[in-house]
């Protein structure tokens, strides 16, 4: 069974940020036994004054294919979180079935990149819709990008990829074909994010951030110059733009 765990504002100024602790806490559950993780996402979230966020307001989704129930998911998602989470923070974690995410929860999650919402309307929201959600440190006003995160990672077009299985070791120059073969990622070309074909190179480079589209996972390339067919990771400031 497949789960979505939403968290947000597990960090302070000075620790390592939301993207990092949820690689930490799918890591865990893969060591304790409770669940494969699948993929991380981050996703952007509005910053306005009346927000109060550490760095660039931006939560955190875990994809994770669990054998156990939600409940006992949530108890070891809240424990690590309690333990991980930076001193100030205000975690908040969501925890919900990936097939019984509603439209509003999606709805809410788009609502979070536009406007003010509150601890109010997501806790209702969970309530109503049957989703775990916590805060767990501070005032826990983690729980708003929390759930915003589930609603807008189910919603399948937003946000870029913290982790999937072997990205992060990725390196060196490797075919369109190759890379979608050995990790689900397809190559496109940021000028219309149109598929590479399969003989085409890329030279990853050292920040391999695929985008979301679709439900999956697209790497934006642009044209090295030095030949047809020869490709770079794109910009990090482009990738950033198209993923926030």
């Amino acid at each position: 069974m497949n789960y979505l765990i939403g968290i947000d504002d597990t960090d302070n100024l000075e620790s390592r940020g939301t993207g990092y602790r949820a690689r930490t806490l799918g890591h865990a559950l893969a060591e304790a036994g409770l669940g494969e993780l699948l993929s991380v996402t981050r996703h952007q979230l509005l910053v306005h004054p009346a927000i109060p966020y550490t760095s660039h307001n931006s939560s955190a989704c875990l994809l994770v294919n669990a054998r156990d129930g939600v409940e006992e998911l949530a108890r070891f998602c809240a424990g690590v979180l309690l333990a991980e989470s930076a001193p100030g923070s205000d975690a908040g974690l969501c925890l919900l079935r990936a097939d019984a995410v509603g439209a509003t929860v999606v709805a809410f999650g788009r609502r979070a990149k536009q406007e003010v919402v509150t601890q109010g309307e997501a806790m209702d929201l969970a309530a109503a819709e049957g989703c775990i959600l916590q805060g767990l440190t501070g005032d826990g006003g983690g729980v708003i990008g929390a759930l915003a995160a589930v609603g807008l990672c189910t919603a399948g077009d937003d946000g870029r990829y913290l982790w999937l299985p072997g990205l992060r070791e990725m390196t060196g120059t490797i075919t369109a074909g190759r890379l979608r073969r050995a990790s689900a990622i397809s190559a496109a070309s940021i000028a219309d994010e149109r598929p590479l074909p399969d003989d085409d190179a890329i030279e990853l480079g050292d920040w391999v951030r695929p985008i979301r589209r679709g439900g999956g996972a697209i790497l934006l390339v642009e044209p090295t110059g030095d030949a047809p067919g020869a490709w770079r990771v794109a910009a990090r400031d482009l990738i950033k733009a198209r993923s926030e």
